[in-house]
């Protein structure tokens, strides 16, 4: 029988590894599609982690390949001459991860994202390059066992390469966002907040139906998108999709320092999307929050909703409505979950283990040379 992935620190119990903290290697070149100031979910997990690291000792520099050309990545790269080259995306960034990890004949960690497992790993036209770049790895990382498994099921091979190290919740700062200068709410009012970019996979449209249901029998319910455009046919269907609907309202982007403000302002947390990466960073900082999270029955999700307890699932339209009926109307219930919630993200998923985790998986694969 094959041997099911592996988590790379086992059970986790809050206390690292003097061995990991003791010896790391001496420098990480981190790639990523989109950086900070970006609000994509991509940008927020590497800086959380590139943080994370920083505050370990760890010596690593962060290449965003949104802001800088090619030519000048590889040549700045090169020249910081790392132990390591570690790839957040495997389509976006893996390709030229590769390329310099292979030059510079270091090892080439992948951190492989939603779109990389769910969709561009089974795209006829960007599965050969995702195949090539994953198979050219020495480890790859993924957030959840169930990513590895569905990674595995197609790559047998790698299996042994799969590592997982579960996301955290980080925010490098907590500033306050005037909401009401974006919209102005009734100070009675139920707030169901959709906080995500605008696109097909994120399912944006999905809620209108069924919550125009609800606040026809609910007034008080009202629906909030926050977060870029990131599909401008997307974005343009949901702008004339909330038009003449009152009670929703677009806020557009919110800088990530003012997301917990906003969540705290939420009543309600949605996640609709068509699938995850093993963990959303929006349920899991509505959790932190102790939001009441309601989300799509998917694995992404599943893998943080337990449903009744730490958050709601729906499978469809008529779910979705009869759910956030109930949120809508029970203050108490909302109450609960989002404290079963915080409870669970504090237990399982602080921000350490998942700095752990990477710091793990650096120290096996770039070992420091014994003095």
């Amino acid at each position: 029988m094959a041997e099911a992935p592996r988590e790379i620190l086992g059970e986790w119990t809050g206390r690292a590894d003097a061995r990991i903290l003791g010896a790391m290697p001496p420098r990480v070149a981190l790639l990523t599609p989109f950086a900070s100031p970006s609000v994509r979910g991509n940008a927020i997990t590497v800086a959380r982690i590139a943080h994370g690291l920083g505050r370990r000792g760890m010596e690593l520099r962060t290449w965003d390949l949104s802001a800088s050309a090619e030519r000048d990545v590889e040549a700045g790269v090169e020249a910081f001459a790392p132990a390591l080259v570690h790839a957040f995306h495997a389509y976006r960034t893996g390709p030229l991860a590769l390329r310099l990890a292979r030059r510079m004949e270091v090892p080439l960690l992948v951190t492989m994202t939603g779109t990389d497992a769910n969709h561009d790993l089974f795209d006829p036209r960007r599965a050969a390059l995702v195949r090539r770049v994953l198979e050219g790895a020495a480890a790859i990382a993924v957030f959840h066992p169930t990513v590895a498994e569905r990674v595995a099921s197609v790559l047998p091979d790698l299996r042994e390469r799969l590592v997982v190290v579960p996301q955290a919740v980080g925010f490098a700062s907590d500033e306050p966002v005037d909401l009401g200068a974006r919209w102005a709410l009734p100070s009675r009012r139920v707030l169901f907040v959709f906080p995500a970019g605008i696109r097909m996979v994120k399912r944006p449209r999905f809620p209108l139906a069924p919550m125009e249901r609800l606040a026809g029998r609910n007034p008080d319910v009202r629906l909030l998108y926050a977060g870029p455009v990131l599909d401008d046919a997307e974005g343009e269907a949901l702008e004339r999709a909330i038009a003449g609907r009152p009670w929703v309202r677009y806020v557009g982007v919110v800088p990530h320092a003012q997301m917990p403000s906003l969540l705290r302002q939420a009543d309600v947390v949605l996640n609709c999307s068509i699938s995850e990466g093993g963990m959303a960073n929006s349920v899991l900082e509505a959790l932190a929050l102790g939001r009441a999270v309601l989300a799509s029955d998917i694995p992404g999700n599943r893998s943080l909703v337990d449903d009744g307890v730490t958050g709601l699932l729906f499978h469809d339209e008529r779910d979705f409505e009869a759910a956030a009926g109930r949120l809508a109307a029970d203050g108490a219930l909302r109450q609960r979950l989002g404290a079963a919630g915080r409870r669970h993200v504090e237990t399982l998923y602080p921000a350490a283990r998942e700095i752990d985790g990477y710091l793990a998986v650096y120290r096996r694969l770039a070992p420091v040379p014994s003095a």
